[in-house]
């Protein structure tokens, strides 16, 4: 009988020790860490300051490139265009695309900026004055109510309704800014799936035969140290988001991405 009584122990001993194996395997915390993966990229980067975050929507894999700075909050620039389109979009401050705004005749450094422009084409052209405009005429009380909703970055907009995403008081991750494009793109953020597939469409920057590109660029226009390319890049078997930032131009961060891209043969040569 004692030995029947031990063997019982025993085998509870070993069931509850089974137990707590599976449940430390399967921990989210584990699975988080198992989805995680360093890049390597000083060949692409050299001297460039910055980090690259990428995440296949297909497996949920992530890989960084400095996932220190990964975390660090910078202001976005333009590539907070996209969130403003898609503001612009459902609170009908533009019924569209391809409504235009008329050019105010105030000559700008770049010359796309200075003519006529659609929500699509300043979104191409990276006009500032055509989302400045359509911010002022969303308004500080709206915009902030949008900007809560979809919890992008530090929600501060209080640099002024038509510069707070310009060097001033709104900042964002490089990992909060996948994070907003992986909603966007599965269509999960808290707007009309029409605005949404609107705002996907017009951030189109490169369709190929095998491979289609949506991203914006955001440059510190002051002094060219920060740049952004925030986006996704469907192939035939993925959908993968990116987001790069480096102490450099939002042209610098766009090659740095595509090289990421290149070297990790989701873009072939």
């Amino acid at each position: 009988m004692l030995q029947v009584k031990k063997a019982s122990r025993l085998s509870i001993f070993i069931a509850i020790f089974a137990m707590v194996l599976c449940l430390f395997a399967y921990s989210p915390g584990a699975d988080a860490k198992s989805r995680f993966h360093q890049l390597e990229l000083e060949d692409i980067f050299h001297n460039t300051q910055g980090t690259v975050v990428l995440k296949n929507l297909k497996t949920n894999q992530v890989y960084e490139y400095n996932p220190e700075r990964s975390k660090e909050r910078f202001t976005p620039e333009s590539s907070y265009k996209v969130a403003n389109a898609l503001i612009g979009l459902e609170v009908k401050e533009v019924a569209d695309e391809y409504e235009v705004k008329r050019w105010d005749g105030i000559v700008r450094e770049f010359p796309g900026w200075n003519r006529d422009h659609s929500l699509a084409s300043a979104m191409r052209e990276s006009a500032i004055w055509f989302y400045q405009a359509m911010a002022r005429d969303i308004g500080q009380e709206r915009m902030q109510d949008y900007v809560n909703r979809i919890g992008y970055g530090n929600r501060d907009i209080s640099g002024g309704i038509d510069t707070f995403w310009l060097d001033s008081s709104l900042k964002i991750s490089a990992e909060e800014q996948a994070e907003f494009i992986e909603k966007l793109v599965e269509e999960k953020l808290p707007f009309q799936k029409k605005t949404m597939k609107t705002v996907k469409r017009i951030m189109i920057d490169n369709e190929q035969d095998a491979y289609t590109v949506h991203g914006k660029t955001g440059t510190r226009l002051s002094d060219m140290g920060l740049g952004w390319y925030v986006g996704y890049i469907e192939t035939d078997k993925d959908i993968w988001v990116f987001a790069t930032n480096v102490a450099g131009s939002g042209s610098t961060a766009k090659q740095l991405t595509l090289d990421t891209l290149k070297k990790m043969k989701i873009v072939k040569e």
